[in-house]
């Protein structure tokens, strides 16, 4: 249980928390980009351990939050064809689309099926060849090895009826559109390490000198997030602006070479649509030319679905970093995680599904919880 311990340490926090105090003398305010870093932070209390001058800003690395209305309308709309079996992990079964969500798509009598590895997909399509199976492929470049394999082992193995619908999302542009949105006030970021630990950080350096910006690659565990922001606000505090690996024992520079090789056979880079915060160019994969006959959105020409946002939701702005999810006035009232507005709510990484379920800053009718690292 080592890694499940040692980076829990409570006392090793408060060190570490004590040594970002003695060493901040100015406000900063740092981006954790992954969803998972969110829910490890309020989780643990890592927010209120810190020194006021120091603000974590909640960023957009949660795939669910991310996965844009349409994709979501275009998933319910295969889901609910009676010859298709649609496969998703449990986590997007709840996010809203613009009507429904697959839930009900499932109550009303669709073949809706949470499987646990996308190759669980490709049997599926292989032990039933009457249906079409359709695999929901969404995530940051964390979940596109597996998915690039799945697609790749059905064409090896001749396997027609799987197709997967496809929403990947990147992390170098997401970072760009953030720095380049008006109002931004984000003076470093926390990188995810299970991102890096498929890609590698080569890419980071020039983002970093180009935008003045620390960029420090972190874990998920308390201390690992704590030495993240030791080691970000020292650099901030001495003017500099660098990339730095906090997470060496997952992640190295160049990443995982074989994981990449599969993404580079399968995917191509596209622009892609995020909730809430619109299209970036080039944020995205795709599968390419020589896999398009497994394209779900092709093969059940779902392409043209276009759909607008709940316009009480503010998942947007607490994606970009702009708001805390409290500040959304539905937050807690017509939003919740049984009844959600927008996918923030919903998600098991969401901002907005941390704040509620840990007692950060909820309405009155919850009692408030300071669950600090233990």
């Amino acid at each position: 249980m080592k890694y499940l311990t040692e980076y829990r340490d409570g006392a090793k926090a408060q060190r570490l928390a004590a040594e970002i105090r003695r060493i901040v003398t100015q406000p900063w305010a740092i981006m954790e980009v992954c969803g998972g870093q969110t829910h490890s932070i309020i989780r643990n209390g890592i927010d209120q351990i810190l020194p006021e001058q120091v603000e974590m800003i909640h960023g957009p690395g949660c795939p669910v939050c991310v996965t844009p209305l349409a994709a979501i309308d275009k998933a319910l709309a295969i889901a609910s064809r009676p010859e298709v079996i649609f496969c998703s992990f449990g986590d997007m079964l709840r996010v809203p689309g613009s009507n429904d969500d697959l839930f009900k798509i499932k109550g009303a009598g669709g073949d809706v099926r949470v499987i646990y590895s996308p190759l669980d997909a490709v049997r599926i399509a292989r032990e039933n060849p009457e249906r079409e199976v359709v695999f929901l492929a969404i995530g940051f470049e964390t979940t596109a090895p597996a998915n690039a394999m799945a697609v790749k082992l059905a064409k090896q193995q001749g396997i027609t009826n799987f197709s997967a619908l496809v929403s990947h999302v990147l992390v170098p542009p997401a970072i760009e559109t953030i720095m380049n949105s008006p109002g931004n006030r984000v003076n470093a970021f926390l990188a995810a390490g299970h991102v890096c630990c498929v890609t590698g950080f080569a890419e980071y350096p020039a983002l970093a000198a180009k935008y003045n910006v620390p960029i420090v690659v972190t874990g998920f565990e308390p201390l690992d997030l704590l030495e993240g922001i030791r080691r970000t606000v020292l650099q901030l505090e001495k003017g500099q602006a660098k990339v730095e690996n906090a997470y060496p024992r997952v992640v190295s520079e160049q990443g995982n070479r074989a994981a990449q090789a599969v993404i580079e056979e399968v995917f191509e880079v596209t622009d892609r649509g995020w909730r809430g915060i619109g299209t970036i160019p080039g944020s995205g994969w795709r599968l390419n030319s020589d896999y398009r006959e497994f394209d779900a959105e092709y093969k059940f020409t779902v392409s043209d679905i276009s759909t607008c946002e709940s316009p009480l939701c503010r998942a947007g702005e607490v994606l970009k970093g702009a708001i805390k999810p409290n500040q959304c006035q539905a937050f807690g009232k017509e939003c919740t995680p049984r009844t959600p507005l927008g996918a923030t709510m919903v998600s098991s990484e969401g901002a907005c599904a941390a704040y509620y379920n840990y007692g950060r800053f909820v309405h009155l009718e919850r009692p408030a919880i300071a669950e600090q690292v233990s």
